[in-house]
């Protein structure tokens, strides 16, 4: 008979499986991970990568929580925050799917409107914060990127309301709506990219890029740093769905090259070797002049009901909807008379837009100043829905971490 080696058990850990927006994660409480992996370093993004599923050579994250795409390979942290007049402390990783890497550099916009619904749950938030019904203001600390996030979570009897009527495209089922509010999205000078909004100086720069050529980019760091270039310039109207550029090889490849580059103009890395190790920023958009189109659910969107079309990257990969963090950035570069999101909404000054994306369209307001030749946000806010999909425990082996 052939001796069974003897192998470690697995472990549970509580978490929560959350929708955000257009995306879903995996939710812990600081104080329920293992004790090493309660601080930062390799064990807890080897914990994170066993809990999601990766690396998977399949690119499926079958043996894993992860859904194999950017908007579902995703943890969170959260812990009583150590910030005056802040509730909690909101920690996102991004999970590589493919490789062994977790990427800290950024936030998840769309996860933030669940961070709210899963602190008041946690008992992270103090009950005196907390109505019985109405509206509780969940006051979050963006760890990542040292930002301010205001979640308006509705209450009923004391729960968090998850269901609702408000639809948010690229989301199936509708739920309650969740105001969320970005302070001061744009870089304040502790951040990376030279400290400023736009770190090269410019509403627009021109970014040559290797084997594609002179491109015309707004480069902005507020909710994310995003680098903005006009869809026709790369051979684009701005109408496109996933498959037409998930689908082509190549056109990954340029997208993954301009966004090389322009991580260095943004002083974000030093080299674009190095932009394979930060997969989760910058991120790269295109934008365009509003046209008619068919979104991926069959729904008819036509250019009289938004002011421009933007399509958005995120892990290598057309997003199939639009990132939250990517959506601030949209709003604040509208907001900016000059930039090219701003261009290709109409000009002039605007306050809010509604813009096109695969799955539809969404509104973003934001509002910016001009203060000593210095542009500035004081927010940008924009609508999300969040609910619990499982809550429980995770299970990983003992020895994975």
């Amino acid at each position: 008979m052939t001796q069974i080696s003897a192998h470690p058990p697995q472990i549970k850990i509580p978490a929560t499986y959350m929708r955000g927006g257009t995306s879903k994660g995996v939710f812990f409480r600081l104080q329920d991970l293992p004790s090493v992996a309660q601080v930062p370093g390799k064990a807890r993004d080897d914990l994170l990568l066993r809990v999601i599923g990766s690396p998977d050579p399949y690119g499926k994250q079958t043996d894993g929580m992860g859904g194999a795409t950017s908007s579902t390979s995703k943890t969170v942290i959260l812990a009583k925050s150590t910030q005056p007049e802040h509730d909690v402390d909101y920690l996102f990783g991004q999970v590589s799917i493919d490789t062994a890497f977790v990427d800290w550099s950024g936030n998840c916009g769309n996860l933030s409107a669940a961070v709210g619904a899963f602190a008041i749950a946690g008992r992270l938030v103090d009950a005196e914060r907390v109505p019985q019904d109405g509206i509780a203001v969940v006051r979050i600390w963006q760890s990542n990127i040292g930002k301010t996030i205001i979640a308006h979570v509705p209450m009923t009897d004391g729960e968090v309301q998850e269901t609702g009527d408000f639809e948010l495209d690229g989301v199936t089922f509708p739920a309650a709506e969740v105001q969320v509010e970005f302070l001061d999205p744009a870089d304040d000078g502790d951040g990376e990219g030279g400290g400023a909004m736009f770190p090269t100086g410019n509403l627009v720069d021109e970014l040559d890029v290797p084997g594609v050529g002179k491109l015309q980019a707004t480069m902005i760091n507020a909710g994310i740093p995003t680098i903005f270039i006009n869809a026709q310039d790369i051979g684009y109207n701005g109408t496109e769905l996933q498959e037409a550029i998930n689908g082509d090889p190549a056109a990954l490849v340029k997208f993954e090259t301009i966004r090389a580059h322009g991580a260095v103009r943004m002083g974000l890395i030093k080299h674009v070797d190095e932009a394979a190790s930060r997969q989760h920023t910058p991120k790269v958009a295109f934008v365009a002049k509003p046209a008619d189109y068919v979104s991926s659910s069959g729904k008819q969107v036509k250019a009289a009901d938004t002011d421009l079309l933007v399509r958005a990257l995120s892990m290598g990969k057309l997003h199939h909807a639009m990132m939250g963090t990517a959506a601030v950035a949209i709003g604040t570069a509208a907001a900016i008379p000059g930039t090219l999101v701003n261009l290709a909404a109409g000009g002039g000054n605007r306050t809010a837009v509604v813009f096109g994306h695969p799955s539809g369209t969404l509104r973003v307001g934001a509002e910016a100043k001009q203060v000593n030749g210095e542009w500035t946000v004081k927010k940008a806010v924009m609508s999300r829905s969040a609910r619990v999909l499982m809550e429980g425990w995770v299970r990983v082996p003992s020895d994975c971490f």
